[in-house]
């Protein structure tokens, strides 16, 4: 698209100003939407989101001045650069939309080379927020579900940061078995090779069961379910999603590897642990992380080292257990077990690899 022509809503109760305006604009190239009242406006921009307003501060009804507030409260539609227009020699007014948000004025009657002037002002700002959002969209999808992105990008207000919280989730851990001694006879390149595509395998499954995936730690993984966005199902989740691993996700590895010629096959140990986390962006402006930090997450981590010694690929907390919302009829006791940094023994429970992959 033409950087210097987009879509423009014009919004005035004033027929005749309202075909100049248009006329005006579409001989400039631009796409025109022209409604009478602020009612329309607002279902317009919210169907259809234009690159620049025109908004008539005087209408009767729902009048210029809060139609622009409503669209500076809403996460869709704020960004969007207001011009306002008026006839009326209202200082106050100006003033007041100014601070409500709005970007610019145009008095009427309108001089075209001033319209052209601010309009193609608004439409820089525009693309300058899409590319700035677009940035931020892509930092978001490394380790968020696309829907969980989306909302997230609206709560931040166009920020690559999530803001801490406490919330309930269910924190995972995961661990190849096996890598490192092939990582100590294999080529370098073939061991790059084999780790990209295990993080990829795993990281689609935390992400395909609506998880967030929080960091790749060598050649294993952490992630979380209901986080950063809580969720009553979190526990299911988790153990749906470590049930896909261990076993479709795992097999399609390893079929892998042996087609590759890297090995005959590895194994995974997953641990899970169900709590209070808190939950948010850490680091600065240069470079900052996604993290999960708490007493539940520690608990996690021990549990998944405690599948090397149970020989169970999925150990899942019985604070997971009792979290989830489905029942967990497919979960079998284990043993209760010392953990680390807790005061009384922890009871275990795991479930069995899935045979086919569950959406």
């Amino acid at each position: 698209m033409d950087n210097r022509v987009g879509h423009v809503l014009v919004v005035d109760d004033d027929s005749i100003n309202r075909a100049l305006l248009t006329r005006s604009l579409e001989q400039e190239g631009h796409r025109v939407t022209a409604l009478d009242n602020g009612f329309a406006a607002l279902a317009a921009a919210a169907e259809d989101p234009p690159d620049v307003v025109l908004l008539d501060i005087v209408m009767p009804g729902l009048d210029g001045i809060e139609v622009l507030e409503r669209m500076k409260t809403d996460a869709a539609l704020r960004h969007i650069p207001v011009l306002m227009i008026s006839g009326v020699d209202d200082d106050e007014s100006i003033v007041r939309c100014i601070e409500i948000g709005a970007d610019d004025f145009l008095p009427k009657p309108f001089d075209p080379a001033i319209l052209r002037a601010r309009i193609g002002a608004g439409l820089t700002r525009k693309r300058l927020v899409d590319l700035e959002q677009e940035r931020v969209r892509d930092v978001f999808t490394r380790f968020l579900p696309e829907p969980i992105a989306t909302e997230m990008l609206a709560r931040s207000d166009g920020r690559p940061a999530i803001k801490a919280v406490r919330l309930w989730a269910t924190v995972m851990f995961g661990d190849l078995r096996g890598f490192t001694a092939l990582a100590d006879t294999e080529p370098v390149e073939r061991v790059v090779a084999a780790l990209g595509r295990y993080q990829g395998t795993m990281g689609d499954a935390v992400m395909d069961h609506g998880g967030t995936l929080v960091d790749y730690l060598g050649d294993g993984l952490m992630a979380v379910f209901g986080a950063p966005i809580e969720t009553v199902d979190h526990a299911d989740r988790a153990v749906t999603a470590a049930r896909d691993m261990a076993g479709p996700r795992m097999a399609d590895f390893n079929a892998w590897l042996r087609a590759e010629g890297v090995s005959d096959g590895l194994g995974m140990g997953i641990g899970l642990n169900s709590g209070r986390v808190m939950s948010g962006t850490l680091g600065s402006e240069r470079r900052f992380d996604y993290a999960v930090i708490g007493d539940t997450t520690n608990t996690a981590s021990r549990i998944q080292e405690l599948t090397k010694q149970t020989g169970h690929p999925i150990l899942i907390a019985d604070q997971t257990r009792t979290n989830m919302a489905a029942g967990a009829d497919e979960l079998t006791f284990v043993d209760e077990f010392e953990i680390r940094g807790k005061q009384s023994r922890i009871k275990l429970w795991t479930a069995e690899p899935l045979k086919e992959a569950r959406s």
